[in-house]
């Protein structure tokens, strides 16, 4: 009997070692659509439990992946339950407006972010003026539904519920304007989400080198495989008229500085999912082009649709 427990409890824990990351888009867009706006589920394979990164769209993005049997379950059981809490990178309405109009149907469960993120949610969105407080700070009365989890950039902390862990790190969006990035973790595996940010160039700030110094070594030891990032214009676009976003070449630009701290070489295959498109005629073709034939460092660029679970090498 105690030899069959051993091997129980050695072939659980050489599951739980192989079950992988996945990245489950509900919202892909920046604007001009608001059915499908920056959202994305993240959580371990075969587990129904998801940290939501950002929550532009929400409900019209699970309806989205029930149409692609992605999930074979009721939109509120997602909602509700497979969903554990929400990372939100900054304050802009095509970020958590989501959030906000399914709060009334949501279950209880932590926001996390910084601390400038919870104050705009505290003072702009969840007041009795423009919606009901369901946060637990604020106005009176205090519904309580999310619990307002403030954290500090660099420093790990567990997401409730799930076998994950993150850090958070500032990003320039229109600078001094903030937004921020999460490096999601589960054993050793990494995944890099970034809200909508500036080049380090055009912003005037290292806050983008910052991050690329901190997961150099993940990537040359193979641990972190993905990032997600934004491309919302394309180089066409003239650089003081991006407003705190990248073009093909400004992200190009920004993978040459990672190759500076990781080497050209532990580039090659890495996973980059392009986040933010804004759908304003030919752009997201163009874009698309763009980065296929500047593609200087191998990366895989992968452009997600939402509702579909994104297949990563």
């Amino acid at each position: 009997m105690r030899q069959l427990i051993l091997s129980l409890v050695l072939l659980s824990s050489t599951f739980c070692l192989s079950q992988k990351l996945e990245i489950i888009p509900l919202g892909i867009y920046g604007g001009g659509d608001e059915s499908n706006l920056s959202s994305y589920l993240i959580g371990v394979e075969k587990t129904n439990t998801y940290l939501a990164l950002d929550a532009g769209t929400i409900y019209s993005g699970i309806n989205k992946a029930i149409e692609q049997k992605t999930f074979s379950v009721d939109n509120k059981i997602v909602l509700r339950d497979y969903i554990k809490g929400y990372f939100i990178s900054h304050g802009h309405l095509d970020h958590l407006s989501g959030l906000i109009i399914n709060s009334p149907e949501d279950s209880n469960k932590p926001i996390y972010a910084l601390p400038f993120v919870i104050d705009i949610f505290k003072n702009n969105y969840f007041t009795n003026a423009s919606w009901a407080n369901f946060g637990s700070e604020g106005e009176k009365p205090i519904l309580g539904k999310y619990a307002y989890t403030r954290v500090k950039p660099s420093q790990s902390f567990s997401i409730e519920n799930t076998t994950l862990s993150a850090e958070v790190f500032e990003l320039s969006h229109v600078n001094p304007q903030l937004s921020s990035a999460i490096l999601v973790k589960n054993n050793d595996e990494y995944i890099l989400y970034f809200g909508d940010t500036g080049a380090d160039r055009v912003e005037k700030t290292t806050k983008l080198n910052y991050i690329w110094e901190y997961i150099s070594p993940l990537i040359i030891n193979k641990n972190l495989k993905t990032i997600l990032i934004e491309v919302s214009f394309p180089n066409s676009q003239a650089e003081d008229k991006l407003f705190g976003h990248l073009t093909s070449k400004l992200l190009n630009e920004e993978l040459g500085n990672l190759a500076k701290y990781t080497g050209e070489e532990s580039l090659k295959g890495l996973n980059i999912v392009i986040t933010h498109l804004k759908p304003s005629g030919t752009a997201i073709t163009t874009i698309k082009k763009e980065l296929s034939d500047n593609n200087k460092y191998e990366v895989n660029f992968i452009f997600p649709e939402q509702g579909k679970k994104i297949t990563l090498k």
